[in-house]
């Protein structure tokens, strides 16, 4: 089953090839003139220059294979060569009907389905979420639904930071505190906390403004996080509580967005292998030495910058930087544990593809990783990929803080859209009628479809302003926009019944119909290029194209109207089709619909 672009492009592919014509210009698209024409092919004016012909009578030509055609109702020559072709009502009819009793509602799978792994979310135990981590947790979140539906094997994984130098900083402030001391020795140490989720979030920051300006402290807690990744047994114990108190708090977090993971792991998982990746690569001859410390060169011959020395001198120097694998202290780097979590990956996953969807900001960490991998075999060219992307600001176009300046908690930005959304829920009347436990349910429903359609109908790397007041408004191109207009067609699905409606054959007839149905075959095309681009927000502009398309129809076609059975039989039955294209695009980017407001 493909969509009528697809048919299209087959038949004109066809037409090109008939006159001899290169059948790669044979492309179709949506028209830029919807009043004038569905779909429209331009392939004969740049067919026309490489055979040195008139660009409008091949055109012509090219037209004329075309006639004939069941799913063509007009084909016109317009400008210097543009072919405009207009679909038949018979031809909407039968792809929205073929659709609505598809599974994937239009969709198409890929041709060769692959493993893939998506590292989104990226977490610091020890360390609350803030809203940093929003858009890696949305768009990595779609990203995996996305694949999944096309067919992928998919998981998708946290990749906490869990063993770093934020663990040494903590550790070495928990001794200070006298909360250690219980875990020196061999052990056997407490099966109770010491800390608390209140005590990590007051600890790590002053540790770490503690460290920038204390280097006996920082030195301190570099020996600290050597000692825990070699093992030594207390604070291993003291890590697994520290560890385990975030997850809690991290988990009841990610469940508030709707943000699963197939795999809950973080660095220390790939601790593990490190010992025998670094062996393989001093046997390989990738690891060399650095001022005490051991890195991999990952620049290729010829590849420079220009570095400006301390003393104000400028050097040249190869680029990108050697990915710094083991510190002079001895401490595995983040690098490290990135390069073993590819390894562990391979060995555990067996992927085809991983993409990281991370700030755009860390490009050049993943260059250097990426390229460490490809040098040690343990991932081929083009199966690594960074989904960077840009910030979420605030009114003064920087990244978003609260109005004292800090980093607003993810828990907190999440809490106070939940209370905007009761505001406007009240404001539209909406909820009323409902207990307060459905009436709570409705309002997180809102306010997680307010964030995430603001997130994903933007190109993920561009950055946004952050606007509360538009996001989470019934109106204009957002959520609750969206999840309204799905409300309402069940609430009509729902008149329906009661009335005994029934649904009948689609029809399409009035000019609503017709683009409601055009709308409805294009979701194929944005599966496609939200998967081919890794960008939901082609997602997001279909749901909105469609729930605009359905408005001007609800308007324009009554649909319980009584009088023609037949008529209302075949609005009922493209309304099924629209709210469950509509249900399906929204599942997509991680927004659950309603069944009432």
């Amino acid at each position: 089953m493909s969509d009528l672009k697809s048919r299209l492009s087959e038949a004109v592919r066809a037409a090109f090839a008939a006159e001899g014509l290169p059948e790669d210009l044979a492309r179709v698209s949506p028209s830029d003139r919807p009043d004038l024409a569905d779909f429209q092919s331009n392939g004969a004016l740049a067919a026309a220059k490489q055979a040195k012909a008139n660009p409008r009578e091949l055109a012509g030509r090219v037209a004329a294979h075309l006639d004939g055609n069941p799913d063509i109702a007009s084909i016109e020559i317009a400008g210097p060569g543009f072919i405009n072709l207009r679909v038949t009502d018979a031809a909407l009819a039968r792809r929205v009907s073929e659709l609505s009793a598809s599974p994937m509602v239009g969709a198409s799978l890929v041709a060769e389905p692959r493993r893939v792994v998506i590292d989104y979310g990226g977490p610091n135990v020890a360390k609350p979420m803030h809203v940093g981590h929003l858009r890696s947790s949305i768009i990595g979140e779609s990203l995996k639904r996305l694949f999944r539906f096309r067919g992928d094997t998919v998981w998708g994984d946290a990749h906490f930071g869990d063993w770093g130098f934020q663990m040494g900083l903590l550790i070495a402030a928990l001794e200070d505190e006298g909360k250690a001391v219980d875990f020196q020795g061999d052990g056997p140490y407490p099966d109770d906390s010491p800390v608390s989720l209140e005590d990590l979030e007051r600890l790590y920051p002053a540790a770490a403004a503690r460290a920038k300006e204390d280097p006996a402290f920082r030195d301190r807690a570099r020996k600290t996080t050597a000692e825990l990744q070699a093992g030594r047994p207390g604070y291993r114990a003291l890590w697994k509580h520290m560890h385990d108190v975030s997850m809690k708090a991290l988990q009841r977090d990610f469940g508030a967005l709707g943000v699963t993971f197939d795999l809950w792991k973080g660095e220390a998982d790939a601790d593990p292998l490190i010992p025998g990746m670094v062996e393989d690569l001093e046997a390989s001859g990738l690891l060399v030495d650095d001022q005490g410390a051991r890195v991999i060169h990952v620049a290729r011959d010829g590849e420079t910058k220009s570095k400006k020395l301390a003393d104000g001198s400028v050097v040249t120097v190869p680029s990108p930087d050697p990915l710094l694998v083991i510190s002079s202290e001895g401490s595995a780097m983040y690098g490290t544990t990135d390069l073993a979590t590819i390894l562990d990956r391979r060995q555990e996953q067996g992927f085809d593809l991983v993409l990281y969807v991370v700030d755009q900001r860390q490009a050049e960490h993943f260059e250097q990783v990426f390229r460490a991998a490809y040098l040690a075999g343990y991932a081929q060219p083009g199966q690594l990929e960074h989904l960077g992307f840009g910030t979420m600001n605030g009114p003064d176009g920087k990244p978003f803080k609260t109005r004292a300046g800090g980093v607003l908690k993810l828990a907190d930005l999440i809490e106070m859209t939940r209370d905007k959304a009761r505001a406007r829920l009240h404001e539209a009347g909406l909820g009323e009628d409902l207990s307060p436990e459905a009436f709570e349910g409705i309002a997180a429903k809102v306010a997680v479809a307010a964030l995430k359609f603001a997130d994903l109908s933007n190109w993920r790397g561009t950055s946004y302003i952050f606007d509360l007041d538009r996001f989470t408004s019934f109106e204009g191109k957002t959520g609750p926009y969206l999840l309204y207009q799905a409300v309402r067609i069940k609430s009509l699905l729902r008149r329906a019944a009661t009335e005994n409606a029934t649904v009948g054959d689609i029809e399409i007839i009035e000019p609503a119909e017709r683009e409601l149905a055009l709308v409805l075959d294009a979701f194929d095309q944005a599966v496609q290029e939200a998967y081919d681009r890794r960008g939901p927000n082609a997602l997001a502009e279909h749901a909105y194209r469609l729930a605009q398309a359905f408005s001007k129809f609800y308007a324009a076609c009554p649909i319980l109207a009584p009088g023609h059975e037949a008529t209302r039989g075949a609005r009922l039955a493209l309304t099924e089709a629209v709210l469950k294209q509509l249900e399906t695009v929204l599942n997509l980017l991680g927004i659950e619909t309603p069944s009432q407001m």
